[in-house]
């Protein structure tokens, strides 16, 4: 089942970066003095740092939204579309998009901007930051062929940031029952809060368990310990590192982007 990654990005071993989205109308720290004119143009300057930083992949989201919605609104969907349309004649890699936390929403959107992944919440209950995550996978997959998206990869994130899985159940049962239920295309294992890094023991167990599932390191993959973490996961979804003095809320820097990128390409 790995195979389909290498066919999307073209490599073994793919980096996803993260295009992060300021914050969009409706949201609590949306600047509506700079507006939507503000919002491409910080988007367009990340994406060519990005990519000009030789990554794999893109997926979009609205990451300074917060606090997040577990159903968003509409603005925020027609926000988002705006984005991607805008910058859609530079993308130049596979790119896919993450409407935080909803899997209806995300969907939606990338259907609508030719996506061709999403990464969210697809399954389980979980108490989190943001309230109580209950999700419905058959309701969610049904939505997308129904509107269009079957061939739209799934990223499940079945240890999401700031959430606890409702069960007593250890992340192995979890990750097992979820493949054999549900029929992800990969699994997501991420690190408390983004930027925090992913168990490499965590990862190590779930691949074990399920060796033909691609398994993707979520969270906190930087230069220190990616050789780590491309080891045992077969792909990583980067943001924090990605930018200046790898801090969360600043924008992309290319020069890191191309100094972790070459040290991916020395592990390949």
């Amino acid at each position: 089942m790995t195979s389909w990654l290498r066919e999307m990005f073209s490599v073994d071993k793919p980096v996803i970066a993260m295009c992060h989205l300021e914050a969009l109308p409706g949201d609590p720290a949306y600047d509506s003095a700079g507006g939507m004119s503000e919002v491409v143009a910080d988007a367009r300057a990340n994406l060519r740092a990005l990519q000009e930083g030789g990554v794999d992949g893109l997926m979009f989201s609205n990451e300074f939204s917060l606090p997040y919605l577990t159903k968003v609104e509409c603005l925020t969907v027609a926000a988002m579309a705006r984005v991607i349309a805008e910058l859609y004649d530079e993308i130049k890699i596979p790119f896919g998009v993450n409407v935080l936390w909803d899997p209806y929403a995300s969907l939606d959107l990338a259907v609508a901007t030719g996506a061709q992944f999403v990464r969210e919440i697809f399954t389980g209950v979980y108490a989190s930051d943001f309230g109580l995550w209950d999700t419905n996978c058959g309701a969610i997959v049904r939505h997308q062929h129904r509107i269009g998206g079957k061939d739209i990869k799934l990223f499940f994130n079945i240890l999401p940031e700031a959430a606890a899985y409702l069960a007593d159940r250890d992340i192995v049962s979890v990750a097992r029952s979820t493949v054999f239920n549900t029929g992800p295309d990969a699994l997501c294992i991420s690190g408390l809060t983004a930027g925090e890094e992913t168990s490499a023991a965590t990862l190590r167990l779930v691949k074990d368990a399920l060796p033909n599932m691609p398994i993707v390191a979520n969270t906190g993959v930087n230069r220190a310990n990616v050789a780590e973490q491309l080891n045992i996961a077969d792909a990583a979804i980067i943001g924090t590192a990605f930018k200046r003095d790898g801090i969360f809320e600043n924008p992309v820097d290319a020069g890191r982007v191309r100094a972790l990128m070459n040290e991916v390409e020395n592990l390949r």
